[in-house]
């Protein structure tokens, strides 16, 4: 076969996903971008996929890309002259208990901000839009009318005619070897018909995909798992065109197709494939059938749909599909190589994302930088280990039934735990802390009383929509920090030294806050792109002329090295590096914080000595830690950062200190729980590179008239004077709601003077406050309307279908002075 020496790009992988990318990619005008398939377009999984599309999901950028996938579909036929099965027949979602039904009304709330048709829908309404389905057990459901299912084989033929329209080039039968790079950058592939240069390199590779990173040094963290469903033979008495139904307390979902019907399982256990690898004539396979596996699964089809047992299985199907460590699909520019991209480990909802997915990666390559915030998917957010064979086979059990599981809030991963944790750790869990896990670490949620471990309690989540087992316990974790003071373990922390003649000059360019600063203090600050918008949002504390660290939090910690990395000048004398594991990290926070610490430390930690915003070097017990006087809860403290070696010494110092001066340990969710009523930001919810520095109510950290530097001006700094010139366009507020009992998390409809608005970003419950308080934005009636406008107006959150009144702020509701941080 005769293949290209040289191409603009090449993606690997010819399912949905690659031939998505490349006919979006055509459409930007790419030329020379050549995709290659080992066997033939579809044979991996895209062939034997279900074909649901489904618009909502659980953020408002998922559901816009799940939105575009259906609308392209719905135009590529006359497009391309491909017809993609594309129907629109709607979609139901069964409730059987109370706790999924308000999972549902939350989700429809949800929806509504997002500009999905959904109507919440009883048990009569089922059965009449779902003949022949057993409802006596319904509680209720949901309706999206605007649901469908297609053809995954004639969609993948249609994108993959529509890019060779657009000049692109597709071959198949050929297989990627090798891939190469130069000088940090992708370089080109081999292929076993000889290799090709290429600026640009796409992982597409779906199953295959964490071998083909391996190739390239890049991590991929996904899994196969075995996915099983049958489709029944012809069933003369079957209602024609019925909606896909989905009955997640079963496990299970229905899709109608020419009177026959496809019923498939998310199980709870699910069982891994292909831990030795993938066989190399693997070419349209199924696997071996597990009756025993799926037959619980049947046995409630049929008793939830009866017509069921008198028709004849015409397929049991069980084929492979690709999971990640979240349910999350992998997406976006590799942190270890430059031009190399990835787009894999789509969970199952690979036809539903594939259109959006590949706009969003063709537009990102074609400009340089996200379209729009993709941080529920970006490839940054996975850690190195988690590629690890051992690891994902692991997760992935739990994973593929997640789907269909109960999404409570605070819900934790079971499986494949315990894989980093802090040095103090073991002492966090005899105090009896209950775990949760972010990036791998392990961290202290909550903590059960002695009293209650002593009555026999574990310190254990007990799920549910409402107040959960740990709402009292957390609750006096909290109080404990506000009237006096508490312990946090924030080891997690992302920690990232820069180091070198030009630290500050690099630093200067990509903070929005000035760090030319005396050795010893602390900046806040943020990482703007060329818009103003919010990459990162951490502190950068000056720990010699030529050093500093960076402090970020856990789950960004690849994203901002690698944004870091990339913008320090290839002429600049500075090196960044990850320090994470080399400190721990105990957080004493609370307005007796300094009468617990000072007689443990010979510096002093008067104000006058030791004022807000600075770090000195201090001794604890018989250790050396750096304490930095910051805080995330809104109350006197140090955050005390101690070598890994030392901390356990330290925490036994600190617990011995307890014979005489009281204090709690606290978990993250005490944490969150404080920083919500000071209306502190939370990165990835509240703020995003989508959201604009000023509009986050940030610009008070903002220097964008501070001297241009060796390297140039403050990357963002004209946007941001744009921005103060015309005005903003909306506010990111605090809320409160008038009603003791409601609990927010995010993603709750705001309601202003009786017009849906938007959502909350992050909500949590206020202890000291007495109520649920959530942040979000609220846009402008006009560009520069007056913040006095806004806040006059009447404020409502839907919580589950409830319009609660809600109280309005720009200023924190606790401490809106901010005076407690420095008593």
């Amino acid at each position: 076969m005769q293949i290209p020496s040289k191409a603009r790009a090449v993606i690997i992988g010819g399912g949905v996903i690659g031939c998505s990318i490349a006919y979006h990619l055509g459409k930007l005008g790419w030329k020379d971008v050549v995709l290659l398939e080992r066997k033939q377009l579809t044979c991996g999984t895209t062939w034997h996929a279900a074909g649901l599309v489904a618009q909502l999901r659980n953020t408002q950028n998922m559901t816009r890309l799940a939105k575009y996938s259906q609308e392209l579909y719905f135009g590529l036929e006359a497009e391309t002259g491909v017809a993609t099965g594309f129907k629109r027949n709607g979609s139901i979602t069964m409730a059987l208990n109370d706790e999924r039904m308000e999972e549902l009304r939350r989700l429809a709330a949800m929806a509504r901000a997002f500009g999905v048709e959904i109507d919440e829908i009883g048990p009569s309404d089922i059965t009449n839009r779902y003949p022949g389905l057993a409802t006596k057990d319904a509680v209720g459901g949901v309706w999206l009318p605007k649901d469908g299912q297609a053809d995954p084989v004639n969609i993948t033929q249609a994108l993959a005619k529509g890019a060779r329209n657009f000049g692109v080039s597709i071959l198949q039968g050929v297989k990627v070897t090798a891939i190469h790079q130069a000088n940090g950058r992708v370089s080109g592939v081999d292929t076993d018909f000889g290799p090709i240069e290429a600026e640009y390199v796409v992982n597409a590779g779906g199953m295959w995909g964490r071998e083909i990173g391996a190739m390239a040094g890049v991590s991929v963290p996904l899994h196969a798992c075995e996915h099983f469903y049958i489709v029944t033979e012809p069933m003369p008495d079957i209602t024609p065109n019925l909606p896909v139904l989905r009955v997640p307390d079963e496990c299970c979902y229905f899709k109608e197709d020419a009177g026959k019907m496809l019923l498939g399982a998310f199980e709870p256990v699910a069982k891994p494939w292909g831990m030795d690898g993938i066989p190399e004539d693997f070419e349209f396979d199924s696997l071996p059938e597990d009756f025993d596996h799926f037959e619980p699964i049947l046995e409630r089809a049929v008793e939830r749909f009866p017509m069921l047992a008198t028709a004849g299985i015409q397929t049991f199907f069980n084929g492979p599909e690709s999971f990640t460590p979240d349910d999350r699909y992998i997406l976006g520019e590799a942190p270890e190589l430059d031009h190399f991209y990835v787009a894999a480990g789509f969970n199952s909802v690979g036809i539903a994302s594939a259109g959006g997915a590949g706009m969003a990666l063709a537009e990102w390559m074609d400009s340089g930088k996200q379209p729009f915030d993709l941080w529920d998917v970006d490839i940054r957010r996975m850690q190195p280990f988690q590629a690890n064979r051992s690891y994902l086979k692991a997760r992935v059990t739990e994973t593929l039934g997640l789907l269909y599981a109960d999404h409570f809030p605070y819900r934790q991963f079971a499986s494949a735990r315990g894989v980093r944790r802090s040095p103090v750790h073991h002492y966090l869990e005899a105090e009896g802390a209950c775990f949760g896990e972010v990036s791998g670490w392990e961290r202290a949620n909550w903590f059960l009383p002695q009293a209650e471990r002593d009555a026999g309690k574990k310190a254990e989540y007990v799920y549910s929509w409402r107040r959960q087992n740990w709402f009292d316990y957390s609750a006096a974790e909290h109080m404990a920090v506000r009237q006096k003071v508490g312990m946090f373990d924030m080891s997690s922390f992302g920690k990232i030294k820069l180091i070198g003649r030009d630290a500050e000059a690099v630093l200067q360019m990509i903070a929005a806050n000035d760090v030319a600063v005396p050795v010893g203090k602390i900046v806040y600050t943020q990482f703007l792109n060329s818009d103003g918008h919010i990459e990162a949002d951490v502190t950068i504390t000056r720990l010699s002329m030529d050093a500093f660290i960076i402090i970020t939090p856990a789950a960004t910690i690849r994203r901002d090295l690698n944004w870091i990395n990339r913008h320090i000048p290839e002429n600049a004398h500075a090196i960044a590096v990850d320090v994470t594991v080399s400190e721990a990290v105990l957080v004493v926070m609370g307005p007796k914080a300094r009468d617990f610490l000072q007689p443990m430390i010979p510096q002093s930690l008067a104000n006058e000595d030791f004022p807000f915003g600075t770090m000195q070097t201090v001794e604890i017990g018989h250790a050396i830690a750096r304490a930095h006087r910051v805080t995330y809860v809104g109350e006197l403290g140090w955050e005390l950062y101690v070598p890994s070696d030392m901390a356990a010494h330290v925490f036994e110092a600190i617990a011995e200190r307890r014979d005489d001066h009281a204090i709690a340990m606290c978990g993250l969710h005490a944490l969150d729980s404080c920083r919500i009523e000071k209306g502190f930001r939370h990165f990835g919810h509240d703020i995003s590179n989508e959201d604009h520095v000023l509009e986050a109510g940030l610009g008070f950290v903002v220097k964008e008239n501070k001297p241009v530097g060796k390297f140039g001006g403050m990357i963002g700094a004209d946007a941001v004077k744009a921005k103060r010139n015309d005005g903003l366009s909306r506010r990111l507020v605090q809320f409160r709601l008038t009603d003791p009992e409601p609990l927010l998390y995010h993603n709750e409809s705001i309601y202003r003077d009786g017009a849906l608005i938007g959502y909350l970003t992050s909500g949590n419950y206020g202890h000291h406050i007495g109520a649920a308080i959530g942040l979000g934005y609220v846009k402008c009636n006009e560009v520069g309307e007056s913040t006095e406008s806004q806040l006059s107006s009447y404020y409502q959150i839907d919580v589950a279908g409830r319009l609660v009144d809600a109280e309005v702020s720009l200023r924190p509701v606790y401490d809106p002075k901010a005076l407690q941080v420095k008593i």
